[in-house]
């Protein structure tokens, strides 16, 4: 029975680790620029955020803890009046620059190319815009 419980506590605390690192309201309206242009987006300035990247000598899932900090990033970009967030850098020991853009409506053109416009724009909130793939 102790070496049972003894099993569990560890497991318990993994399983916490995530717990309170929720999107905001107003985060849901910041956009990660993950390999997009934002030059025509306005600079508001950087955040570095953080969360734990092992537990003692267990680490963590590495897409579990870039996942928290995307959304630690938005919750902080938003509170900067930021739409979109573009990461500055890889994480490293659980820590990740950001930087914090003010883009409006332009489009975010992705790296090495033009803004490609969509078929149907939709100015309905939560709306999705899907792009065509180039087959190459």
């Amino acid at each position: 029975m102790r070496k049972t419980l003894l099993l569990l506590v560890p497991v318990a605390l993994l399983g916490a680790c995530t717990y309170g690192i929720t999107l905001d309201d107003a985060a849901k309206n910041v956009r990660t620029a993950w390999s997009g242009d934002v030059s025509s987006c306005h600079e508001l300035g950087k955040v570095t955020v953080s969360v734990m990247d092992h537990v003692g000598p267990v680490n963590r899932n590495d897409i579990t803890v870039r996942d928290e900090l995307e959304v630690m990033a938005r919750n902080e970009a938003a509170k900067m009046h930021a739409d979109t967030i573009k990461p500055l850098g890889d994480p490293t020991d659980g820590s990740q620059p950001w930087g914090a853009y003010q883009c409006g409506t332009a489009q975010l053109a992705p790296a090495g190319g033009p803004a490609a416009s969509p078929a149907r724009p939709s100015s309905a909130p939560g709306a999705v815009e899907t792009f065509p793939v180039k087959g190459g």
